[in-house]
């Protein structure tokens, strides 16, 4: 078996690690995974073919003997090569988690830190335990910093992640009532995403923290944790309450950014934090955050050629459910419409959730709604609420009762797949 030293001078003379026999590019290392309906080493001698420099393997292969690398488990490999590859470059790596806004904070961050440093930051929302090494991985000597964000479902896994990324500043924007099926419980979530201070506080880490967050302040006084930059709403005036875009003043100057709800001010915050920490001057903070546009379905303002829609169709919880609904309720609109899917992942806690956001809705005096799901059409079942079995049944819904000129909050678990419901918008 190949020494990680050794796979590592490998991986400098390859172009990358590649992961995707259907995404492969030339001079890549290709390794191996497997997965419960799929095996990496069936399609190692035809990345080869497809122009990857090495495949690395743990099962025999009928390939080329000197492109080969053969390893005892190859996600183990992968993990272990990011880790060493994270300590050769020696960089400062931000780790990111927490149950809502990750990805959004991820990206301002980047953007703020990229006006003055090669930042190198997690592609999308590939922050598991293949993600995380593959962003290591996407690092070189030319990266100044990196910003990392983790993902989570189960206990043990933000812990697991901190050892490969080995982060030395980090923060955890929230946390709230999702994957309840994996983590038990919420006080699960909390001590899961708690994972990331634990080994920030263990190895004299940089963290901030959200001072409006009750549980990040008790998670943080659990640890006796010393070393914290807090940002939070004190220093923010909400310019933008009738307006779907958020517009905040601070430190006397108003910041209009093309981000859709007040909920995403903390992420904003966090942002302008870190970058202020690492040095990036404030009029560049400000560019970066009101130049940066949200996409993929994330808080995302589309026109259409007949409505307004507020498209957040990418992931759902119930607290990122309420924050939506309750910004939503403030827009000015003549006619407004709500099309909401099922919160998936929510365990025993599933019937409950859902009612409580149907009883959201009626004290917030938000009448015009579509819920999509079996839960949804269950906990709704009493209310005046139209409900669709799946996004299928809306659209064919919309066909026949077509919509024009509403602004229209689109929000719901991935699964639930309400962008498709765009097309009829």
């Amino acid at each position: 078996m190949i020494a990680i030293e050794q796979l590592h001078e490998k991986f400098l003379a390859s172009t990358g690690a590649c992961t995707d026999s259907r995404k492969l590019f030339a001079g890549c290392m290709f390794f191996a995974l497997k997965g419960d309906s799929f095996n990496g080493n069936a399609y190692a001698a035809a990345a080869i073919e497809q122009g990857a420099t090495f495949a690395v393997v743990d099962e025999e292969v009928n390939a080329p003997a000197e492109k080969i690398i053969r390893v005892e488990n190859v996600l183990k490999s992968l993990q272990e090569l990011a880790t060493f590859h994270r300590k050769y470059l020696g960089l400062p790596i931000l780790a990111i988690t927490g149950t809502n806004g990750k990805t959004t904070t991820k990206e301002l961050i980047t953007a703020a830190l990229s006006q003055k440093y090669k930042t190198v930051a997690t592609q999308g929302n590939l922050n598991n335990h293949i993600g995380v090494p593959l962003t290591l991985l996407g690092m070189s000597k030319s990266t100044q910093l990196g910003v990392v964000e983790m993902g989570a479902n189960h206990p043990h896994e933000i812990a697991a992640l901190c050892a490969i990324a080995q982060p030395n500043a980090g923060l955890i924007t929230n946390v709230g009532k999702a994957h309840l099926e994996g983590f038990g419980s919420f006080e699960g979530v909390k001590k899961t995403k708690a994972e990331l201070y634990d080994y920030l506080v263990k190895n004299g880490g940089q963290i901030f923290a959200l001072s409006d967050s009750s549980d990040l302040q008790e998670m943080l006084h659990e640890r006796g944790v010393q070393n914290t930059i807090f940002y939070g709403s004190a220093s923010v005036e909400n310019e933008a309450e009738n307006s779907p875009f958020l517009a905040l003043r601070i430190n006397s100057e108003l910041w209009q950014t093309k981000l859709v709800g007040g909920y995403n001010a903390p992420n904003v915050l966090a942002a302008a934090a870190v970058a202020r920490y690492f040095g990036v001057e404030e009029n560049k903070i400000r560019k970066a955050i009101e130049n940066y546009a949200p996409q993929n379905n994330r808080s995302q303002l589309i026109k259409t050629a007949y409505n307004t829609i507020i498209m957040d169709a990418y992931n759902a919880n119930p607290t990122s459910m309420a924050a939506a609904v309750s910004n939503f309720a403030k827009v000015q609109a003549e006619q407004k419409l709500l099309i909401l899917g099922d919160m998936l992942e929510l365990g025993k806690d599933a019937q409950t959730e859902h009612q409580k956001l149907v009883e959201l809705l009626q004290q917030l005096s938000l009448k015009n709604a579509c819920l999509v799901g079996k839960i949804f059409c269950e906990a709704a079942k009493k209310s005046v609420y139209l409900t669709f079995e799946d996004s299928n049944a809306l659209c064919e819904y919309l066909k026949k009762e077509p919509h024009k000129n509403y602004t229209i909050l689109v929000k719901g678990s991935r699964g639930i797949q309400l962008e498709k419901v765009k097309e009829f918008l």
